[in-house]
């Protein structure tokens, strides 16, 4: 094992630019440049990408730009003292000590746990204020040393006179001593996480009260001990991501944070706590100590604003969707593939004896494809649309599921697929009337889902006695909830969300013209303004939807939605790594290695390829990708370019009709997005700096 630091990794007084942007560029070359780096490129990508979720500055002039990367294959730490200092976005101003910490992706639990005691260390002034002393490289790396060899620093529950300030009266805080219990997280895991920790330990222990808190980081966690959890007079979540099974502190007083506050506030968030413990009517983790339970809690933050909450339920229900949507979309493109259109009848089922699950005699499909023939070929692509047609009935359910899920924890995904299963009337039910209650698609799931997981959440607060805390999470809150949301589904929302639904499917089916060529377009700026965003997701799962009616003739409108959001979706990716090429001098080393990757990226339809582009320079490349994507949207659609497949780019070019058009739209928005690119760019702004 490689030492995290060495001599050459260090640099002293060092002018590295001025801004934290090329301050991370510098170090990252110093990464290289001792040997440690596979690709430094991609360790600039990723330390800045980490650096957009929220800045590394640290009070007392620290810098911590870190990140997970596959440009190191063992972790690494370059420091320099900065001179002059450079702002990372601290409060108390710019940082003179700066800390890029690089942890392979699949990195080792050792090496974590090296990193995990200097992030914790850095909150010492002792420890900084002898890096700010040092006067050789070697005295910087034996100061850090001695801290990652020295052992783990003492938990103030276990041994609470070790912490200087509170050991003058250890007679005096005993009796009266409040616990508290803290979760620390933050998106990489690897420093803030700790550093909350620490800051956390060292306020408690000078306020003289017993704390334990759970990391949950890269190095893995430890869960704290429910006699733990029990005695506790309140919670801290000084957390950036969700908290992992939040239910075991239903009830508990609440201080919700982000990671960085700690860091910044710990005296604050301790005095916070102690005066939640005494105070009925403080916030509380959503449950209740006396009611659900376990694992009925919700998972959203106290804190945490409705905006923010509300993109974060419904991003949680359509990435958990996605899979069964290209799984299943894909299987029933490769069955048209082998077996033809005609292996599927006029509503989606086999042809054959029009029964989706009986599968076909393989004698009777004598069915002529232009590519494989008939026989064997077509029977396969009978089973394959079989299972792919499967995977997309559970489509509008794990929506609906995982909605439920964000909003309730477990114990509303059963509910949430339930009223997901009437959204999309998977099994025909019969409204009492003589018809089948309406298919309410996507819009139901959302409605079904949200109400499925507000009922579960409503039920998890219910005051119950002891000996049914046990049953409320597996058997009393899916079974209420289920009753209460598929009632309310049926009786009261049915009928209006599938009104609905036929309205919007009537309208698409009328739609022709300059209608069908603004929708295109719409649908394109969507798909470009976030990239994978929640306008990107509520664009694609609109023409997903559509895909399932897999026996839509190739002119349904279904089907062209699917082709404008396809190749509106290809652009972004495209544009940017043409852009790179003709104008090279416009961007930097980092973004010319992530054009090269565009090109296949947008080629496969991941928009996501356009991130590290649009955050580096959001007020220039967002537009510029949303002209082009706009543009193409626009022209699939006055070309009549449909696909059947809900992904996969150019890779399924044999679901599309109009291959012709297919290519015009998309070359025409990506030849609009690079020229867009390329002037916004070259307005105002000098040649990009090469990267350290």
């Amino acid at each position: 094992m490689s030492d995290l630091i060495t001599s050459a990794l260090v640099r002293l007084d060092a002018d590295l630019g001025a801004d934290k942007h090329d301050v991370i560029r510098a170090l990252a070359g110093v990464v290289n440049d001792a040997g440690r780096a596979t690709d430094v490129d991609q360790i600039v990508t990723d330390a800045l990408a980490r650096e957009e979720t929220s800045p590394t500055g640290l009070p007392g002039g620290i810098a911590i730009p870190h990140c997970r990367t596959a440009g190191v294959d063992e972790p690494t730490l370059a420091f320099a003292r900065l001179s002059p200092p450079v702002d990372f976005g601290a409060k108390d101003g710019p940082a003179d000590l700066a800390f890029l910490i690089t942890a392979p992706a699949g990195g080792d639990a050792t090496h974590l746990q090296l990193l995990t005691k200097l992030a914790r260390a850095l909150v010492k002034p002792a420890f900084t204020d002898s890096l700010r002393a040092a006067e050789t490289p070697e005295e910087v790396v034996e100061q850090i040393e001695l801290v990652l060899g020295a052992a783990p620093a003492p938990k103030p529950a276990a041994a609470p006179a070790a912490a200087a300030p509170a050991a003058e009266k250890p007679a005096e805080a005993a009796p009266a001593a409040r616990r508290l219990v803290a979760v620390t997280a933050c998106p990489t895991g690897i420093a803030h996480t700790y550093m909350a920790a620490e800051a956390l330990e060292a306020a408690a222990a000078r306020a003289g009260v017993e704390i334990a808190v759970e990391t949950q980081g890269s190095a893995g966690a430890k869960p704290l001990a429910p006699e733990t959890i029990a005695a506790a007079d309140a919670v801290i979540f000084a957390v950036d991501v969700g908290v992992r099974d939040r239910g075991r502190f239903a009830g508990k007083p609440l201080v919700s944070s982000g990671v960085k506050r700690p860091i910044d506030e710990g005296d604050a968030m301790i005095a916070e706590a102690l005066r939640y413990a005494g105070d009925p009517n403080a916030p509380r983790v959503e449950g209740s100590a006396t009611g659900g339970g376990g694992e009925s809690s919700a998972s959203s933050g106290a804190g945490e604003s409705w905006g923010g909450r509300t993109r974060r339920v419904l991003m949680t229900g359509v990435s958990y969707m996605i899979p069964f949507v290209a799984a299943g979309g894909l299987l029933i493109a490769l069955g048209f593939l082998l077996g033809g259109y005609e292996i599927v009848g006029p509503y989606g089922d086999i042809a054959v004896n029009n029964t989706l699950f009986d599968l076909p005699d393989p004698d009777a499909l004598g069915l002529d494809h232009a590519l494989f023939g008939s026989g064997l070929m077509a029977y396969l692509g009978a089973l394959f649309f079989i299972i792919g047609k499967t995977a997309f009935i559970f489509f509008i359910p794990a929506l609906a599921g995982y909605i439920a899920y964000a909003i309730a924890d477990r114990p509303g995904i059963a509910p949430g697929f339930i009223v997901g299963g009437l959204a999309a009337n998977v099994f025909a039910v019969n409204d009492g009337n003589g018809g089948d209650l309406p298919a309410t698609g996507f819009l139901g799931a959302i409605v079904g889902g949200v109400l499925a997981g507000l009922i579960a959440h409503w039920i998890a607060g219910w005051k119950v006695p002891t000996w049914a805390r046990g049953l409320m999470p597996v058997l009393v809150i899916p079974l209420l909830t289920s009753i209460i949301a598929g009632l309310l589904m049926i009786v009261v929302f049915g009928k209006p969300i599938g009104w609905l639904m036929d309205q919007l499917n009537d309208g698409l089916n009328s739609m022709s013209g300059s209608y069908a060529v603004l929708l295109g377009i719409v649908l394109g700026l969507m798909m470009a303004f976030d990239m994978g965003g929640p306008l990107n997701k509520v664009a694609y799962s609109f023409a997903a939807a559509g895909v399932g009616g897999a026996a839509l003739a190739s002119d349904a409108p279904e089907l062209k939605i699917m082709a404008a959001v396809m190749l509106a979706g290809m652009v972004p990716p495209i544009a940017l790594a043409l852009a790179t090429v003709v104008r090279p001098s416009l961007f930097n080393v980092p973004e010319r290695e992530n054009g090269k990757a565009g090109w296949l990226l947008g080629a496969s339809f991941i928009t996501e390829g356009a991130i590290p582009f649009a955050a580096a320079d959001p007020l220039r490349v967002i537009p510029a990708i949303m002209a082009g994507s706009a543009v193409t949207g626009g022209l699939s659609m006055a070309l009549d370019v449909s696909v059947r497949a809900p992904h996969g780019g150019i890779f399924v070019i044999f679901a599309v009709d109009g291959v012709l058009g297919f290519f015009v739209a998309l070359i025409a928005g990506v030849l609009v997005g690079a020229a867009a690119v390329i002037a916004l760019k070259s307005f105002g702004k000098t040649t990009a700096p090469a990267a350290a």
